[in-house]
């Protein structure tokens, strides 16, 4: 079956502000769940000058405690890997996460796009698709997956709130 989540949001920053905030903006006292975020691999094309990386985040594992009854389920941390593509020329940087833990039960991928805003060039847009599909659990699949959404939903509100917190932390309120 499988859940998706699609959220849009405009940051009334300049992309670059935005861009620099993302990248440093774990870990943070604001998440606690986010334990680690390590760049493994960063690369700079010459010609275009996009910049590539990928890091691996270290979070806790918040699956409720009736769900960890389930040997599979029963580990201290979760892992993610998240790969970006920054292109300044362009203004646009795009990225894509995967979860590296259960990835035999389950495929949980993001792909987001922060770019400048055709409104506004002092603004940036935020778009994301995540979705989640669980196989191997048996009748615990739909129940995973209901939690996965509702988690996902949670997750994207507090990201978005955590972003507009350390933008107005640096930059102080945006001025459209």
């Amino acid at each position: 079956m499988g859940v998706a989540v699609d959220v849009k949001k405009v940051y009334p920053y300049p992309f670059q502000e935005v861009v620099s905030s993302y990248l440093t903006k774990y870990p943070t006292p604001l998440e606690k769940h986010v334990t680690a975020m390590k760049t493994v691999e960063e690369q700079s094309d010459q010609e275009t000058g996009i910049v590539y990386r990928r890091r691996i985040a270290t979070c806790n594992n918040v699956i409720p405690s009736f769900l960890r009854k389930c040997s599979i389920l029963k580990v201290p941390n979760i892992s993610l890997e998240e790969e970006s593509w920054l292109d300044m020329k362009a203004r646009v940087m795009t990225l894509k996460s995967r979860c590296l833990t259960w990835s035999q039960y389950a495929s949980m991928n993001e792909e987001s796009v922060y770019r400048e805003s055709k409104e506004n060039p002092n603004w940036t847009e935020f778009i994301q698709r995540g979705t989640i599909s669980i196989t191997g659990a048996g009748l615990l699949n739909c129940v995973l997956e209901t939690f996965a959404q509702t988690f996902l939903k949670q997750g994207v509100k507090k990201s978005i709130s955590i972003m507009e917190t350390i933008l107005q932390e640096r930059y102080g309120c945006p001025f459209s």
